[in-house]
């Protein structure tokens, strides 16, 4: 394991591109955005703290606070058989007032 795994308080370049995936592109996520609010995919292992220095570091933005939410995969059925869906994480940052995000364009 590389010593910037171990210090997730400030994860490493490569690191933020793993932690923020993709941005929520939904109808909830875009009334949000009228709040100050931007809404990514985060891995399970991803932290608070190691979520606001990616956003931070990334898109150059105050970050005022992080929510997150864990939601549980469904068991599902394909063919006959029983199956799992994976669990997803989703992390909801605050931004500071006048700093915005433009999830439209890419890194």
């Amino acid at each position: 394991m590389s010593w910037k795994y171990l210090n997730k308080s400030k994860p490493g370049r490569e690191r933020m591109y793993e932690i923020l995936r993709s941005p929520v592109i939904t109808e909830k996520a875009t009334l949000a955005s009228e709040h100050n609010q931007v809404t990514f995919q985060v891995p399970l292992d991803a932290s608070k703290p190691e979520i606001k220095s990616a956003v931070e570091g990334l898109f150059d933005v105050q970050v005022l606070s992080v929510n997150t939410l864990v939601h549980k995969g469904k068991t599902k059925r394909f063919r006959g058989r029983p199956g799992r869906q994976k669990d997803t994480k989703k992390a909801v940052v605050r931004l500071a007032e006048g700093q915005s995000i433009d999830v439209t364009t890419g890194l």
